[in-house]
Order: C-alpha cells, then structure tokens, then sequence
C-alpha cells in the first residue's frame, strides 16, 4: 500500500515565472537519468527483490522517496509555467521568428536556431501548463529506461551510476539558473542525490561483505567455466600506451582473484570469417557463380518452408 502525504519533502517555489526553464526542468523528471527512471528502477528492483530483507526495505524506502521528487519537479514546473501563455503573448513582437518574417530572413535557420530557447508548445497544448512524463526534448519517458535485473550487485552498481548522472544533470540545471527558489530546491535535491551515492557505495560494500555477491557479476557463475588466461588482460585496442600508466594495467586485480597484465599489441584469437551462404531461395548475393547454379537447381526442387 502506498501513502500520500499532501506536503512536499521540500520546496521553494521560483520567484518569477520562466517557461523555458521550466522545458528544461523537464530532463529532471522524464529523462534517462531523470526522477522517473529512478522511482520505477528502485521500486521495480525492491518488488522483484528474493534476497535479505533490508536490501527490499532500503530499495522500497528510497523507490517512494523518489515519487516525491517527481511531485516536488512537477511543482516546480506548475509555478514555472504560470501565466505563460500571456507573457509569450506580451513578448510575441520580441519573437526572432516574427521577427524573421517581418524582415524577410530565412525563418526555418532562426527556428533552428532557438529550438533549445523556447517553450515547450506541449506544456500549454498537452499538460494545460503541467508538468509531463517527458524530457527536456519532449521524448517521453521509457520504461527501458531502468535497470532490475534479480542481482542486487549489478543493480546496486546500476544505482549509483544512476545518482551520478541524476546529480550532475541537477547540479548543471542549478548552474542554468538565478532563481534564488529554483536553486534553494535544486539544493535540497542534489544533496539528496550526495546522500544516495553514499547509499549505494555503503550498499554494494554491504552485500559483499555478506558474502552473497562478490566481483565479477554474477559471482555464481563458476570461474573455471571462462577461459581464465584471458580474464585480466587489458588489450591496448589503439594508438598510443598511456593506458600503461593505469591502475587497469598492472598489479593485482580488485576482486583478488587475478592479476592484471598489459597487452601493448593484442592479436586476432580467430580465423578470417567466412559467413555461411544463405539460402538461395531468399535471393542473397552468391559467393561465385557455382554457388547460384547450385541455388538455381535447389530453388527448381523446393519452395521455401517446405
């Protein structure tokens, strides 16, 4: 069961209204590494969850925690795009594009031109001045989006990779604004997102120390099973050695199962390929004419399916 409460976690509203801030804010709610992302990701792997209980309780309590910051962004754009409509109104003789046109320039290089410094048309037409399950581009948000795979490690790491990027787009949204509400907000968000990192670092120390996973994912699959010559190896797959000068390259590997070693001139394990011919009767290209007069005699005797 879920329950609302009707105050925010946290909010400031913005002093003045701003519509093209408020398209922007939209990559905070609706894009990969947006609120929606990390709502669905942590709910979906704390249902899924089948390991110790505390690892589903954390993934629940922080899955509902994100559910706020998506209402919280949701308000944030409600107060941002008030009485937009009337002041586009106000400001249409400002308008490049009308002025484009009134002064016989090429309209489509202007509209180019401001694609990123314009309202969002769908927040007027579509939301009637609302938030939407979109990104900053109006893609909408994608359930593909998300990462619950069954193993709390890969997740865990997915996680924090998740919070990383969701911090550092907040942290640049911060940048994009002087609004002294926007950034008293985005404030509280980003250090939700430094308390969070820290949750998902403390969390992956915390499951291999309970020794149900450990590196390499999955840490079930016996070890014997892959060819181990090649498990440490870094190929050095371009121009240039300095990968040499990384801790990648040399010394013991991090899950203590291996040592690293540098290869400067990696070379082919396999043969040349030489793909198998298709079946003639899809009329691919042949290898050599004797390849078609053999497809010929085959397509007289055959139909394909049968």
């Amino acid at each position: 069961m879920f329950y609302h409460t009707k105050k925010l976690q946290y909010f400031r509203p913005p002093e003045k209204p701003d519509a093209i801030y408020a398209k922007k804010i939209q990559e905070l709610i609706g894009g990969v590494f947006g609120e929606m992302t990390v709502m669905m990701q942590y709910l979906f792997q704390g249902w899924n969850c089948r390991g110790p209980a505390k690892y589903r309780d954390m993934l629940l309590d922080i899955g509902t925690e994100e559910i706020g910051h998506v209402e919280m962004l949701a308000t944030m754009i409600a107060h941002l795009l008030d009485k937009a409509p009337i002041k586009l109104q106000e400001d249409g003789a400002k308008d490049p594009v009308v002025g484009a046109v009134m002064g016989g320039s090429n309209t489509q290089n202007v509209i180019t031109d401001i694609m990123g410094a314009a309202m969002n048309p769908q927040h007027a037409i579509v939301s009637g001045l609302g938030a939407l399950p979109a990104d900053s581009v109006g893609f909408p948000w994608n359930g593909r989006f998300i990462v619950a795979s069954g193993n709390l490690l890969a997740d865990f790491r997915s996680n924090l990779h998740a919070e990383s990027q969701g911090r550092l787009q907040a942290v640049r949204m911060y940048e994009m604004s002087n609004d002294p509400g926007v950034k008293d907000t985005l404030s509280f968000m980003i250090a939700r997102d430094t308390m969070h990192q820290n949750q998902w670092e403390a969390a992956i120390e915390d499951l291999k120390e309970s020794g149900l996973e450990s590196t390499p994912v999955p840490s079930s699959f016996p070890l014997e099973l892959e060819k181990r010559e090649f498990a440490y190896q870094f190929w050095n797959n371009s121009e240039g050695t300095e990968s040499s000068e990384g801790r990648w390259a040399k010394g013991p590997s991090p899950d203590g199962k291996g040592e690293f070693q540098y290869v400067e001139n990696p070379q082919p394990l396999g043969p040349e390929p030489l793909p198998p011919q298709s079946d003639p009767r899809l009329h691919g290209t042949p290898l050599n004419k004797q390849a078609q007069g053999s497809a010929d005699t085959l397509i007289n005797r055959t139909t394909i399916g049968g």
